[in-house]
């Protein structure tokens, strides 16, 4: 492929600029978060203005309603973007902790300390709040970004990088900490993910299952991400009826176009005549198609029959599969064959049955008794996050601040020569 000297340029920034972060105080760094609060407030109505250019732009485009959803920027989605900065303003510096100690008996004293990763690509789709999510995360972690954001909202992710930007020319760090790729041609993703490898150390993908794909497929770098959110809510046979009702409401239908909504719900079928009806009432009431197997529309006329393909499904929207289980071994047996290793949660008054899920379910976060819409790192008390990893390797679930760093070991003796 011909070198996209645009691309390669901003490579070459971004390591210029990590040099001058590596090192940054903590209290510098917060002073950089305490500006980016003033002069959001201060732009408030400007944002609000380009969101509206975008969501415009998007409608005409006729783009899909759940990616629209997701775009939008009010004035309530402004104040959640302030309220993750001042939780990460108020996490410890994740840099330079020291992890371990050892002393060895051949002399050496060894450190293992966190470092920055270095500089981090961000692809996303939608959500403008990423925006100003990577560049606070990244930034207190050290780490420099380099940020492709989704055409339908340029505008908005525009606004909110340069602003960042302009914060950090104002307290004379190097701008170029935070640099937002202002072409929308998918080639430059192309580039991206397969000539950059001498510039960006990891690629986080966030948005729809075929740009994920995409990434994990053309990447040279290592990827943080998940491929699909197909979460599963399991009401076991010692299940609270009340409690079932209003977790599988919350967990399917808070806001159906996130990762963490659940899109298959289990239920034992010694419950089925006295949980199921008022179960799948409450979601029919609430306007959310219902997808079953045999015993379901059995039970629930109103029920379309559940094909294989249903059970594979993130449908990201107001519907949900419903299927009745023999106990909670199938249940968990049918989460590890359809499952992507997201989010699962149990809802259960029986302990033991707790316990044998949480082990059993291998998925990167598990619950009891919560709704799955809590898979969110502002809620795991990380700030922000960047993205939630169904990775088994380092690292897993929301990756916040800790997260966005490796380690290093120092060692030390008093002149250690092995024999």
């Amino acid at each position: 492929m011909k070198r996209n000297l645009y691309l390669d340029q901003l490579g070459k920034k971004s390591l210029e600029a990590s040099k001058s972060i590596f090192n940054l105080d903590e209290k510098i760094k917060n002073k950089v978060l305490y500006d980016y609060i003033k002069i959001i407030n201060n732009n408030k109505n400007k944002i609000i203005n380009q969101n509206k250019i975008d969501i415009k732009n998007a409608k005409k485009k006729k783009i899909k309603s759940n990616l629209i959803e997701r775009s939008i920027l009010d004035e309530s989605r402004i104040n959640s973007i302030i309220k993750s900065i001042k939780e990460v303003i108020k996490l410890k510096d994740p840099c330079g902790k020291i992890i371990s100690t050892s002393k060895r008996k051949n002399g050496l004293h060894i450190q293992k300390i966190t470092m920055p990763i270095g500089v981090i690509g961000v692809i996303y789709e939608a959500r403008p709040n990423v925006t100003a999510d990577i560049s606070i995360l990244c930034f207190k972690s050290g780490n420099t970004a380099i940020l492709r954001g989704g055409s339908e909202a340029f505008y908005s992710n525009t606004i909110l990088s340069n602003l960042f930007r302009e914060v950090l020319k104002k307290n004379k760090i190097n701008p170029n900490c935070i640099q937002l790729i202002n072409k929308t041609d998918r080639t430059y993703v192309d580039y991206l993910l397969s000539n950059m490898k001498s510039y960006i150390d990891v690629i986080v993908p966030r948005g729809g299952k075929n740009l994920v794909a995409k990434v994990l497929k053309f990447s040279t770098v290592p990827v943080i991400g998940h491929l699909e959110g197909l979460c599963h809510l399991y009401i076991d046979q010692d299940a609270n009826l009340e409690m079932a009702k209003k977790i599988t409401l919350n967990a399917k239908m808070r806001r159906t176009s996130i990762c963490g909504a659940t899109e298959t719900l289990l239920i034992h079928k010694k419950i089925v005549k006295t949980h199921l009806l008022p179960i799948l009432n409450l979601l029919h009431k609430n306007k959310c198609k219902i997808i079953g197997d045999k015993i379901v529309k059995k039970y629930f006329k109103l029920a379309a029959a559940a094909k294989e393909n249903d059970w594979k499904t993130e449908y990201l929207d107001s519907i949900i599969s419903v299927k009745i289980v023999n106990n909670i071994d199938e249940a968990i047996a049918h989460i590890k064959k359809y499952g992507t290793n997201h989010t699962e949660s149990i809802v259960t008054n029986n302990q033991q049955s707790a316990k044998q899920f949480l082990n059993q379910v291998t998925s990167a976060i598990v619950m009891h008794n919560t709704s799955t819409q809590f898979a969110d790192g502002y809620e795991f008390g990380l700030g922000a996050e960047v993205g939630i990893s169904t990775n088994k390797m380092h690292p897993r679930g929301p990756v916040g601040l800790e997260q966005l760093t490796t380690y290093k070991y120092i060692v030390k003796s008093k002149g250690a020569i092995r024999p």
